[in-house]
Formats: C-alpha cells, sequence, structure tokens
C-alpha cells in the first residue's frame, strides 16, 4: 500500500455535503451515521463527519482541499454554476490547470491537474 492522506471535513448537514462531493464525482463507500467515506474508485478519499452548528458562517470557514483530476474539465462541467472565478478552470501562474468551488459549510474545493 501507497501511503496517501485522506481529509475529514466537518459538516452541520452530512446530506447537503453528501449532495455537493457526489457532483464532483465522489461516491458512498460507508455510512456510519454521523460519519460517512466518500471515494471515487481512482484515488480521491474523503470522510464527512457531523458537527451540529458547524462553521457558524459559512464564509468564515479556513478549511480548503485540492483535488488532482486528469479530466478537470469533466469535473467542472458537473459543478459549472458553483464555479468561484468566472473564466475558469485556466492556467494559474502557479502551473496548474484549475477552478475553485465552496462546499456547503464554505470549504474551499480546487480541483487541478499540473501542466
Amino acid at each position: 500500500m501507497q501511503h496517501h492522506a485522506v481529509a475529514i471535513v466537518p459538516s452541520s448537514n452530512l446530506d447537503a455535503s453528501e449532495a455537493f462531493y457526489r457532483r464532483l464525482g465522489f461516491e458512498l463507500a460507508s455510512d456510519y451515521g454521523n460519519y460517512r467515506i466518500l471515494h471515487d474508485g481512482n484515488g480521491w478519499h474523503l470522510h464527512l463527519t457531523h458537527s451540529p452548528g458547524w462553521p457558524r458562517k459559512v464564509e468564515d470557514n479556513p478549511f480548503g482541499i485540492y483535488l488532482y483530476a486528469e479530466d478537470v474539465d469533466a469535473v467542472a462541467n458537473r459543478v459549472r454554476e458553483l464555479i468561484i472565478e468566472p473564466g475558469t478552470p485556466h492556467v494559474k501562474p502557479w502551473g496548474v490547470y484549475e477552478f475553485a468551488v465552496s462546499d456547503p459549510t464554505g470549504v474551499l474545493v480546487r480541483v487541478g491537474k499540473p501542466v
């Protein structure tokens, strides 16, 4: 097994968070009530944990996740109306082709690939 990291994302509404991540391409792997494990079958893994009242204000959530994807445009097309920066995905100065969206709790989710 290779090393890998998995984000554990707090959510006050697991159903809304799961629905959002499903749009990106995740599927439910396991449901333990207040804890859900998602994956896409190609390397993305994400855990959602129920955290009532988190965050107090969505716009104050400081967390982010970066998802590397082979077909960034296909992922962008699934969430086109949620993309934060108009005109993306495009190549950024730091050498990745990417776009960004926010999940229901305000987590910044960037999706991209190195160019």
